[in-house]
């Protein structure tokens, strides 16, 4: 078949950059355009493009639009441009489950709703720390692994650009370097909306953290077990899940750590048995690239849903 034509709607971030290095290595996508407002004409990085200024004539000369623009401005996007033009694939929150826009968008956890993505003119790309969350809970809310009358407790800890690439005080290196801080506490991180959207059941806790490391995410979730369940049995259920997908992989034993999943698309899952307490308990290991899987690696394998193209296609799998 033909190259299909793509284009990057806000490409000068670090996930429009990432997500560009992809596209302009797939070997059955043309990556037209890429733009920017504040670097439009600086030669772009990573695509030997040069970023362009964002021009509504050029949106219906490709057939998938990414948008990569700032939460909130997405949503505008796709009410003037979305509906007859291009597919879209929208790496934003406006869109997700509990943003309270939603607009008919499918939801884009790749590994469980492939089958509607194929469909989609406009997809949710998840955000990055659900994406570890909701793929190492959900098998285990489906095989009844987890007590629901406990508490769900994850911590995650987030590389800076998780942040974005705008100019903040908080991120600046002195800021943030032999550091290793809590935000979003609480439990009022939006992310959370999307989680509880597709984990109905469970009582989550939520503590997000920045690492001093420029990309990567670990979550390390203290999972309630429901009788006769065991870390072996955590990982059973994974395996079966996910036997036929390549991006998610499962330790044999031990917790996975950021160095295993850095620069690639893939997310990586661990289990453990707890001893001492009072009622069984597992802990959970994920780790994930948050530009990678958890951004524009998930991008991509929404683009090869489309197409009915290889999930791993064009995607970095070590």
């Amino acid at each position: 078949m033909n190259a299909v034509s793509v284009g990057i709607l806000g490409g000068s971030g670090y996930t429009g950059r990432e997500l560009a290095c992809l596209l302009a290595n797939h070997p059955r996508v043309d990556l037209r355009w890429t733009t920017s407002r504040g670097e439009a004409g600086e030669p772009s990085p990573v695509s030997g493009l040069a970023f362009s200024p964002p021009d509504p004539d050029r949106y219906p000369e490709v057939d998938v639009v990414f948008l990569c623009l700032p939460h909130g401005e997405a949503l505008a996007w796709v009410e003037a441009h979305g509906g007859t033009g291009p597919r879209i694939i929208d790496l934003t929150a406006d869109h997700r489950p509990g943003s309270g826009h939603e607009s008919g968008a499918v939801f884009g956890l790749n590994e469980w709703n492939r089958e509607a993505i194929r469909d989609a003119q406009l997809v949710a790309n998840p955000g990055c720390y659900p994406t570890g969350v909701l793929l190492s809970l959900l098998p285990l809310v489906e095989a009844a692994v987890v007590d629901l009358e406990r508490l769900v407790s994850i911590h995650a800890a987030s590389g800076v650009t998780g942040a974005g690439r705008a100019a903040r005080v908080d991120l600046l290196f002195a800021e943030v370097a032999e550091n290793f801080r809590a935000y979003g506490w609480g439990n009022g991180h939006r992310h959370l909306l999307e989680m509880r959207a597709l984990l109905p059941t469970l009582d989550l806790l939520f503590q997000p953290h920045l690492l001093p490391v420029t990309r990567g995410i670990l979550e390390t979730i203290t999972l309630p077990l429901a009788p006769g369940w065991t870390a072996d049995g955590v990982r059973e259920v994974w395996r079966s899940r996910y036997a036929e997908e390549p991006v998610v992989q499962v330790r044999d034993q031990g917790l996975p750590a950021l160095s295993e999943v850095i620069f690639t698309d893939r997310l990586l899952l661990g289990a453990v048995d707890v001893q001492g307490t009072r009622a069984p308990v597992a802990t959970l290991g994920v780790a994930l690239d948050n530009l990678g899987k958890g951004a524009a690696g998930q991008a991509v394998q929404n683009l090869n849903a489309f197409y009915d193209w290889p999930t791993g296609l064009g995607i970095r799998m070590p």
